[in-house]
């Protein structure tokens, strides 16, 4: 079975947990994800569950240490050139592949090849765009080249390392042996895929560092509020992200510690630039018709967001006004475009204004949000047509074939916050196919410029540009909670990939 049915008791819930997971004992951590990740291979990750599980089971030259600074992982040293164009890492020795096979330099040089093909279509091409050599010299030396002076190469060289000798070349398919069966570099090895949608990890004996549980278990719990029950019933150690409304009981619960953590990351509407919704009076139209605070209070507490970064960020610009709701602003703005309105529904050549929102499956809270959003369009005259996506679909759908007018979903950003993928003309993740030369140079500027001032503004520039055209309506960025039993001890979560630090962390009891 995949997930549990809402038509189900809670008290059989429990009931059928304790009975099938009574196995689980010792430093064994139980984690719930709403979907169970597809892919355990970095070359395809698309989902935070997805980056969940990888960050368990490989690693990158570099990771954030606790004070969220570049620290050497694969990597033992890397020496810059003075003129940033150019940078010499120097690799751990006597690290191995779980299969016992040697990690090399040639492991870093296929994966940097491989994200960087086209024929793969890896949602990591774009931070491969830095470099622009890569070669082994010997074992354990890798030399990189930029495209421009980097200051700090270590914060881009996080990507997790591929092992070479496990693909036949550098062209690979999602559907390769490896999304299932991945070896990697780090402290978790996985054991199988189960029949239910879990996953079980073990602790590698192999491991190059030390890592204090012995095993790591998902389990796919498609209800969030489920997901809690079964932490206050002890069947699970852990949920990543507890829903707002379930905090107040999990924190009087003696059993459960709750860990604030913040994500780089943020919900939004994006609209297709295509066809009729090349526009801008239809985008702003639609706009005007959603209140977004009435989106935001059913699902949890946040941060309403202006544009493409989080309010916490040093590129967000404070001076954007935040969308709000105005039907007499959405209906002059149509009938300027020569929609007309019969006191129903908003039409343009007799045919009714249809939207059709798309929206991924596995998304947490998606369902509240589009069945909101959905009423308050159909209460501004539009009729609208929603559709569910599945993973699969979704990159068909929306990111191939782009047809869509609307769709629901959310961006997740590691501490560099590049947003350039997204909005870049040619940006290989902005499937809505947004353009404006003066962003492309702003971004330009921003990935080029030494001067970590002329990024800040030009980057805040680009918010301010971006919120203008209306090629998305930014929604929020959602507070977060993980919950944890008090059993797991030296808990800090990792912002972005949650799952950095677990190697350091243990159960008692």
């Amino acid at each position: 079975m995949r997930g549990w049915k809402q038509g189900w008791s809670a008290g059989l819930v429990m009931l059928a947990c304790a009975s099938a997971w009574a196995s689980a004992s010792g430093a064994t951590l139980r984690y719930a994800e709403d979907r169970a990740p597809a892919s355990a291979n970095p070359l395809f990750t698309t989902t935070l569950g997805e980056a969940r599980l990888t960050e368990l089971v490989f690693e990158g030259l570099f990771s954030d240490g606790y004070d969220l600074r570049s620290t050497p992982r694969l990597a033992s040293a890397i020496t810059v050139a003075p003129d940033g164009m150019s940078a010499t890492v120097t690799l751990r020795e006597s690290v191995r592949w779980q299969d016992g096979a040697p990690f090399t330099a040639a492991d870093v040089v296929f994966t940097v090849e491989a994200m960087r093909r086209k024929e793969n279509a890896s949602p990591e091409a774009g931070r491969m765009a830095f470099i622009d050599t890569v070669t082994a010299q010997g074992d354990t030396t890798v030399r990189f080249t930029f495209t421009r002076p980097e200051i700090a190469p270590q914060d881009k060289l996080q990507f997790k390392i591929l092992p070479a000798h496990k693909f036949k070349g550098a062209i690979i398919s999602r559907d390769d042996p490896f999304r299932t069966q991945p070896i990697g570099t780090g402290p978790f090895r996985l054991d199988r895929f189960q029949a239910d949608g879990g996953i079980s990890l073990v602790a590698w004996t192999g491991y190059h560092g030390s890592c204090r549980l012995d095993e790591v278990v998902t389990r796919e719990v498609s209800d969030k509020a489920y997901q809690s029950k079964l932490l206050l019933y002890q069947s699970l150690e852990a949920v990543v992200r507890v829903l707002s409304r379930d905090v107040a009981t999990l924190q009087s619960d003696r059993s459960v510690e709750l860990y604030p953590y913040q994500t780089n990351s943020w919900w939004y509407l994006g609209m297709n630039q295509r066809g009729r919704w090349s526009d801008p009076r239809l985008r702003e139209a639609i706009t005007s018709m959603v209140d977004v605070d009435a989106l935001l209070g059913p699902i949890g507490t946040g941060d309403r967001v202006s544009g493409p970064f989080v309010p916490s960020s040093p590129y967000y610009d404070h001076k954007v006004p935040l969308a709000e709701p105005s039907p007499e602003r959405a209906s002059s703005l149509l009938r300027e475009a020569g929609y007309t309105f019969d006191g129903r529904t908003w039409s343009l050549g007799g045919a009714p204004l249809e939207v059709r929102i798309a929206a991924p499956k596995d998304m947490e809270t998606a369902l509240d949000v589009v069945v909101n959003l959905q009423s308050q369009l159909q209460a501004g005259g539009l009729t609208v047509q929603t559709t569910f996506l599945d993973a699969a679909t979704w990159r068909e759908t929306v990111w191939s074939k782009r047809d869509f007018d609307v769709v629901l979903s959310m961006w997740s950003f590691d501490r560099n916050e590049d947003i350039r993928e997204q909005f870049y003309s040619t940006g290989s993740r902005n499937f809505v196919g947004y353009a404006n030369p003066e962003v492309d140079r702003l971004l330009d500027l921003a990935r080029t410029t030494t001067d970590p001032q002329q990024k800040k503004a030009s980057l805040r520039q680009v918010h301010a540009l971006v919120a203008a055209d209306r090629p998305v309506v930014f929604l929020w960025t959602l507070d977060s909670y993980a919950a944890m039993s008090s059993r797991v001890k030296n808990v800090v979560v990792h912002p972005f990939y949650f799952f950095t630090w677990a190697r350091d962390w243990y159960l008692t009891g």
